[in-house]
């Protein structure tokens, strides 16, 4: 008993003195140096850019105008077609049938319009003799017109059966290229049902989305000469070259909620498929706010800058709208105001409620997160 208290009243100030060391207070964060910029009114040249697609102008889903089974298909996509070459081919055994069918039944119509034909002959020397009524000679007359009749009908069912036979090939109507391939050999189609798509030679577009509420305004900016230019991606260094709007829908797709514009691709040397940046000059705008593009965060699905309060020295996030493009800036429709101090370099390592103080020309050394903002 006297042992266990000796051991308590021995152990009791180091385990005071452990516990005393555990409870350490965390270091204070040091203050970050960070870029930032005083916010003015400023002038800008708003570029509206839209990604775009070059399409063929005139783009034909090609198909059989009778049904059957496909026996084989000429083209590959990528292949060059020219007017007349043969695409597909169905089975032709069952309108090569009806067209022997249609045959038969002009011979045989043609059989019966000459049989009646010689009667009425008959009848009308007959008719002369006085051997016949007159009633029974129109009677005749009636029979061999009928069987002209069914005779022409005959021939024109005839002449389409030939039709019907001569489409079991699928031709090309124009020169172009394959862009699709929609049925294989062994498919049995309907008439009307797509095989190929050919987009052909010729005048080429460059098709765009742009959003309903900017339609208007990219209307009246793209009437104005030389306004709207595109560039081939990965072709910085080409120049841009001018287009024109040609195409305007009436109606915004149901699902994207975009209107699909549709250019005249013009001098741009673009293949089928290629990418390419349209570009919209607006008129140059007054009191406006412009950032570098480095200031623009992304936050919770809302587009932020970091603005600096002066008299705490600590951040505040501040969404704003951006309005478009000027060269490498970004102009900033709403959420900011003149005099406004805005972080300009490092944004997506700050937070809200740091302590930073301003980055000084010379001053030594930088955290890692005021030199990332340096550079």
């Amino acid at each position: 008993m006297h042992q266990n208290l000796y051991r308590a009243l021995v152990l009791a100030p180091v385990l005071a003195l452990l516990a005393a060391c555990g409870r350490q207070e965390a270091a204070p964060e040091p203050e970050r140096a960070v870029r930032t910029q005083v916010l003015k009114v400023d002038s800008a040249g708003l570029t509206h850019e839209y990604a775009a697609e070059v399409r063929a102008r005139t783009e034909s889903r090609l198909s059989f105008r009778v049904g059957g089974k496909i026996l084989s298909r000429k083209v590959n996509v990528g292949d060059m077609v020219k007017p007349g070459q043969v695409l597909a081919q169905l089975d032709p055994q069952d309108l090569m049938l009806s067209q022997e069918a249609a045959r038969a039944g002009v011979l045989a119509a043609r059989t019966t319009r000459d049989q009646l034909g010689a009667e009425f002959k008959r009848f009308i020397e007959l008719r002369e003799q006085g051997f016949i009524s007159a009633a029974e000679l129109e009677r005749r007359e009636s029979a061999f017109k009928t069987a002209q009749a069914q005779l022409e009908q005959m021939k024109a069912q005839a002449s389409a059966q030939a039709n019907q036979a001569g489409y079991a090939q699928l031709l090309a109507d124009a020169a172009g290229v394959v862009t699709a391939v929609e049925a294989e050999p062994g498919m049995v189609v309907a008439p009307g049902t797509p095989v190929v798509r050919i987009a052909q030679d010729g005048p080429r577009d460059v098709v765009f989305s742009v959003p309903e509420d900017q339609l208007a305004a990219v209307q009246a900016f793209a009437a104005k000469p030389g306004a709207m230019t595109a560039r081939l991606w990965g072709a910085d260094k080409n120049p841009a070259q001018p287009v024109t709007l040609r195409e305007v829908p009436a109606a915004a797709d149901p699902v994207t909620r975009t209107f699909l514009l549709k250019a005249d691709a013009g001098r741009l040397q673009a293949k089928l498929g290629q990418t390419a940046t349209v570009m919209i000059e607006a008129p140059r705008q007054k009191q406006v706010i412009k950032l570098p593009l480095a200031a623009i965060l992304q936050q919770q699905g809302q587009t932020t800058v970091w603005v600096l309060d002066p008299t705490q020295m600590t951040l505040k996030s501040q969404p704003v709208q951006v309005g478009g493009a000027d060269g490498n800036e970004v102009v900033i429709a709403s959420g900011l105001n003149p005099g406004q101090e805005v972080v300009v370099a490092g944004v997506h390592v700050l937070k809200a409620g740091q302590r930073v103080k301003r980055y000084q020309e010379g001053a030594a050394p930088l955290t890692p997160v005021a030199a990332a903002a340096s550079h």
